[in-house]
């Protein structure tokens, strides 16, 4: 709080002061009220009104400094109010007041909003899982229907059709469900230790049609290295992955996608590799942000550009790191890294 401009903004106040300083000064010329009387009324009247003023400016200048230093400090500004005592001049109680009814108001209106997010998660995680039910049954169906011939087979293979939409139709279902739970995964990971063997194999048998109809090799060497990490996420995120190499593989060649794992030092990396058409060097940056399709999304394979973005959300809570490199036409490569922690380890 700078004193000028207290000053400037109390110019009425202090024009009053000086107005009626040359009046009492006037009446008592008038009076022929003696110099030396004059000049000790004068100072008593200026070091009056200076003092008030500076008491005034003082008690204002630190309620207002600590709200306007405490404020900038906070990240949650909202809190403020916590950090300050009730102030003993009128307007500062009045200031004080006011913000307290404020943040007992939206503090009030954040509560309600929490708890209808709480209520819309809830129902969403509920529809997800039933609408699942049907979805599987239908994949079943579809292979029953094709195995025991029930139906005439089209040329153009009806059935394969079918199955492959019902295929994006669950992926994307799984996709929605584990965006609406990503802000919430404290309330449902577990971290313990998981084989990467496994954890890849159940991702692969997930995609066994779909790699089997693009013809694409898998190799895998993830040497019986165990992570500390959620299975159930991680197979999420890999899923992500390996359907991004579907989507984006080069037509022309034989396709193939190497899943390899590593150990070293402190840090256990794992790594998926295709031969695809690769990332746009101006993309790679962008490949994690919500919604980003790039240039691969937009041209070729539709694409929502929430896939890679969960993923990245999701190993950020699990205290991965996930990162990728790319040469266009070349490749693709996502590298994810688990620490080593014996905290974790279930003895």
């Amino acid at each position: 709080m700078k004193l000028s401009k207290y000053l400037l903004d109390k110019w009425l106040s202090i024009t009053v002061l000086f107005v009626s300083y040359f009046i009492i000064l006037g009446l008592l010329t008038v009076f022929k009220i003696p110099g030396e009387l004059i000049i000790a009324l004068t100072i008593i009247y200026c070091l009056n009104g200076l003092w008030m003023i500076f008491i005034e400016y003082m008690k204002k200048k630190k309620f207002y400094d600590m709200l306007i230093s405490n404020t900038n400090a906070l990240d949650q500004k909202y809190l403020v109010l916590e950090t300050l005592e009730r102030p003993d001049f009128y307007e500062g109680k009045l200031l004080y007041d006011a913000l307290y009814e404020i943040n007992k108001s939206m503090a009030e209106r954040v509560n309600d909003y929490s708890e209808n997010m709480n209520d819309f998660k809830e129902y969403i995680e509920m529809w997800i899982h039933e609408v699942k039910i049907p979805i599987s049954s239908l994949v079943l169906m579809c292979h029953n229907r094709k195995a025991k011939k029930e139906l005439p087979q089209k040329k153009d293979g009806m059935d394969e059709r079918y199955i492959r939409q019902i295929r994006r139709l669950d992926h994307y279902v799984e996709q929605v469900l584990y965006y609406v739970r990503s802000n919430y995964t404290e309330n449902d990971y577990l971290i313990k230790e998981v084989r990467l063997d496994k954890l890849v194999g159940n991702v692969l048998i997930k995609n066994k049609d779909d790699l089997l109809e693009s013809g694409i090799q898998i190799f895998v060497n993830t040497k019986k290295i165990s992570v500390l990490t959620d299975g159930k996420w991680m197979e999420f995120i890999l899923n992500q992955i390996i359907n991004n190499s579907l989507k984006y593989k080069k037509e022309g060649i034989d396709s193939q996608i190497t899943i390899e794992a590593e150990e070293k030092d402190s840090k256990i990396f794992l790594y998926v590799c295709d031969n695809g058409i690769g990332i746009p060097p101006k993309d790679i940056p962008n490949v994690f942000k919500k919604s980003f399709t790039g240039e691969n999304g937009r041209k070729g394979a539709k694409s929502t550009g929430m896939g890679l973005y969960i993923a990245k959300k999701l190993c950020v809570k699990l205290g991965h790191c996930i990162e990728i490199e790319s040469e266009e036409n070349e490749y693709t490569r996502v590298n994810i890294t688990f620490g080593k922690n014996d905290f974790y380890k279930i003895k």
